[in-house]
C-alpha cells in the first residue's frame, strides 16, 4: 500500500489563516471520502514557535525547521510580511531540501521565498495579485501568471484565498482522479472546481459593472503600457476611433478622462511598489511612466494626501512595530 502523502505547511508571521483552512480541509475530506488516510500534514514555524495570522489568531506548531525527504511537500504561507526583510532568509534551508528531493511551494505570497532562493528563474508561478507589482520589479527572471495557481511539479504556487483549495483539489485529482476530487469538493459545497488557467481577478468590465467592450480594450491598453508614456490620441488611434469617442466612452462610464484614469492606474502601482519592493523612489517613478520625481511626487501626494517618502516611511514604522509585537510575544512566552 502505498504510504500517505505529507504536507509540511510552513507559517509566516502574519500569514492569511484563509490559505491554511484551504489547504488542510480538502485534505481532511480526501481521507474521510477515500475511508483510509491517504494524506498527512504538520504546521511548522521558524523557530517552532506558536505563529500569530494576519486574524490575530495564535496557531500552534508541530516543529520548527527540520530535514524532508522527497515523500513530502513543503508549502510556504506567507502574506505581507514575505516582501519586508523582517523575515529571516530561508533560502539555504529551501535550497537544501529542494536537494533532498522535497516538493517546494508557496500559497498567497510564498512565491516571494521560492524566488528569493532561486528556485524560480525560468519558471512559471503564481502569487496573490496584491504583489504582482513588487514581484516583478524584483524577480524580472520568473515567468509570473495571473492565474489561480499554477501546479509545477517541483515548485506548485498558488495566489492564495480560496485558489488554495482549487490548487490542492486539482493535486488530488493528480494523485487519486477525477471522483475522488469531485467528492471533495461536494463534501465542501464548491460549485465548481476552477483550473489553473483561471484569472485571480475579474476584468475590468465586470469590475467596473460596465459592457463597453471598447472601453475595455482601453483599459487592458493603459494596464499593459504602465511605464510608457501614452496619450489619448494613440488609444485612440489603437482602436481605431477618435480621441473624441474616446473622450465620451470615459466620461459616459467612468465619468473620468482617459489619461486621468491612466494617471490614477499608474499612481496605484507606484504606491504597491512603494509598500511592497526596496526599489527607490525615482527607480519606482520610472517604473510607472513618470517623467520626473517632482511630477510624480506632486500627483502622488495629490492623490493620496502625503508624499510618496511619506508612504514609505510609515511603512517603515509598522514594520518595526509587527517585529517590536513579535519579540514582546516570545518574550512573554519565555517567561
Amino acid at each position: 500500500m502505498t504510504a500517505p502523502k505529507h504536507y509540511v505547511f510552513l507559517l509566516i508571521a502574519g500569514f492569511p489563516h484563509i490559505s491554511l483552512s484551504c489547504a488542510i480541509e480538502p485534505l481532511r475530506l480526501a481521507n474521510f471520502v477515500a475511508g483510509t488516510v491517504i494524506y498527512r500534514w504538520s504546521l511548522a514555524s521558524v523557530d517552532g514557535r506558536p505563529v500569530t495570522a494576519s486574524n490575530g489568531l495564535s496557531t500552534p506548531v508541530d516543529q520548527g525547521l527540520m530535514q524532508l525527504d522527497r515523500r513530502e511537500t513543503l508549502l510556504l504561507v506567507s502574506g505581507d510580511e514575505a516582501f519586508r526583510d523582517h523575515c529571516p532568509d530561508l533560502g539555504a534551508y529551501l535550497r537544501t531540501q529542494r536537494a533532498r528531493g522535497a516538493v517546494i511551494g508557496g500559497l498567497c505570497s510564498g512565491a516571494n521565498f521560492l524566488a528569493k532562493a532561486g528556485l524560480l528563474a525560468g519558471k512559471e508561478a503564481s502569487i496573490h495579485w496584491a504583489y504582482h507589482d513588487a514581484f516583478v520589479e524584483r524577480f524580472p527572471k520568473v515567468r509570473l501568471t495571473k492565474s489561480l495557481f499554477v501546479a509545477d511539479a517541483q515548485h506548485p504556487t498558488c495566489s492564495g484565498g480560496t485558489a488554495t483549495l482549487d490548487l490542492i483539489l486539482h493535486l488530488i485529482l493528480q494523485d487519486h482522479g477525477r471522483d475522488l476530487a469531485v467528492a471533495v469538493a461536494e463534501q465542501l459545497v464548491c460549485s465548481g472546481m476552477r483550473d489553473g488557467k483561471s484569472m485571480q481577478r475579474f476584468s475590468a468590465q465586470f469590475r467596473l459593472g460596465i459592457r463597453n467592450p471598447l472601453l475595455g480594450k482601453a483599459i487592458a491598453l493603459m494596464t499593459d503600457n504602465i511605464e510608457t508614456p501614452m496619450s489619448a490620441a494613440w488609444i485612440a488611434e489603437e482602436l481605431d476611433i477618435s480621441c473624441r469617442q474616446l473622450e465620451r466612452i470615459f466620461s459616459k462610464h467612468l465619468d473620468l478622462a482617459p489619461m486621468r484614469y491612466w494617471l490614477e492606474l499608474r499612481l496605484d502601482r507606484a504606491r504597491n511598489l512603494l509598500l511592497q519592493s526596496e526599489a527607490s523612489v525615482s527607480e519606482i517613478a520610472v517604473a510607472c511612466g513618470f517623467a520626473s520625481i517632482s511630477h510624480f511626487s506632486k500627483v502622488f501626494r495629490a492623490r493620496f494626501g502625503y508624499s510618496p517618502l511619506n508612504e514609505r516611511a510609515s511603512r517603515s514604522v509598522a514594520g518595526v512595530t509587527v517585529v517590536r509585537a513579535a519579540a514582546s510575544r516570545r518574550r512573554a512566552a519565555a517567561s
